[in-house]
């Protein structure tokens, strides 16, 4: 499943947010509670009731499902990627790509959970995050393609960070 093929389905529905930001949201919703449900997602992307072909749903609901076994996967976190362009795409799309992602992200983990209270370290990787929000996509290359390489692997830490300290505090939810 591919950043561009997942684009086509959301643009094709007219979804709420595109590719990076979707999974984002996924993946916040996940890290909070590994059994979300992948329904709760879809309704969030497509708020206006849109209905999906059977093999667009499919596929969405496999890069759901994929993330959750990614997520679930404590023996390979290098197997969890974010969902965002080719390395090969402009660095001004793949940095907007990050920052939707992050956007995305905030809403998952807020969406599922409401609480005011943030277990261990996830308040100062939500600031991060927020921070990140903020990120120009307007850059220069050289220097900024290592920034992005570092910035991404950054926040796929903070994606098991907030995984791990939502599981401490839910020690009945497997992850």
């Amino acid at each position: 499943m591919t950043y561009r093929a997942i684009s086509e389905i959301l643009e094709q529905h007219d979804a709420d947010f595109g590719a990076a930001e979707a999974h984002g949201v996924a993946t916040g919703m996940l890290c909070v509670e590994i059994k979300a449900d992948v329904e709760n997602w879809l309704r969030e992307l497509f708020a206006d009731g849109q209905h999906l072909a059977d093999d667009d749903k499919n596929l969405l609901c496999g890069i759901f499902e994929q993330t959750r076994t990614l997520l679930e996967n404590q023996n390979d976190e290098f197997a969890f990627d974010l969902l965002l362009p080719d390395e090969d795409d402009a660095l001004a799309e793949q940095v907007e790509a990050l920052r939707c992602w992050c956007q995305g992200f905030l809403f998952g983990v807020g969406y599922a959970h409401t609480d005011a209270d943030w277990p261990g370290d996830t308040a100062e990787v939500m600031r991060d995050m927020i921070e990140l929000t903020k990120i120009d996509s307007e850059l220069g290359e050289g220097d900024d393609e290592n920034a992005l390489i570092e910035i991404r692997e950054y926040v796929r830490a903070a994606v098991f960070t907030v995984r791990d300290q939502f599981a401490e505090q839910n020690p009945l939810q497997p992850h």
